[in-house]
């Protein structure tokens, strides 16, 4: 019983942090959503709120990390993969009705500056997947400084459009954009290949 309420609480507050943020999630509100006694909270995380709050974000970042490498390692094209990743996200919208996007924004947009932990954490997420972008774009001759362009520019890209298509609630933006980013990807791809083979010839 013990172990069903501290999933219950933490499946409560990933949710309630995805569509209010830091601050808009409440003891209370997330007692409420998961049915826990009151004195269970401090019970399972001796922390409070914080501390809560910190495991289920560090859950979340880690499940999207596992998820965007599998994603990028079944592709040998980075360009494919990118757009794979893109549908998936849209697909992902609709199936929640365009109520949840990415598990971190809403909390870093709420500027939890209080709570290191989080600050820190919410860093690192973003990090790691550019990170992830940009070894897959290297990884398929683009050279690293464009890589990194690129890896910002799917991420950054990605979360915006996830914000349009919860405000209109369509995922066509997600569909356009796809396309566009796997063309880049593409020719720097190309680019990054002729760049090596003019080296190698002249070598």
């Amino acid at each position: 019983m013990a172990t069903d309420t501290r999933t219950r609480m933490i499946e409560a507050t990933a949710l309630l942090l995805r569509r209010r943020g830091y601050h808009g999630t409440s003891l209370n509100d997330i007692l409420s959503a998961s049915g826990a006694p009151r004195g269970s909270l401090y019970f399972h995380f001796p922390g409070g709120k914080d501390q809560l709050v910190v495991e289920v974000t560090r859950a979340s970042v880690a499940e999207v990390t596992e998820r965007l490498g599998e994603a990028l390692a079944a592709e040998r094209d980075p360009a494919v993969a990118v757009h794979h990743i893109y549908q998936s996200v849209g697909r992902m919208l609709e199936d929640n009705e365009f109520s949840l996007g990415c598990p971190v924004a809403p909390v870093v947009l709420d500027s939890p500056g209080d709570v290191p932990d989080l600050v820190e954490l919410c860093s690192s997420a973003f990090e790691q997947w550019i990170g992830l972008l940009r070894e897959a774009f290297v990884r398929a001759g683009v050279p690293e400084r464009r890589a990194q362009a690129l890896a910002l520019l799917a991420e950054s890209s990605l979360e915006g459009l996830m914000v349009i298509a919860r405000a209109t609630r369509d995922r066509s933006s997600l569909n356009a954009v796809a396309d566009e980013v796997a063309i880049l990807i593409e020719q720097a791809v190309l680019a990054g290949k002729v760049a090596q083979r003019a080296e190698t010839t002249a070598v």
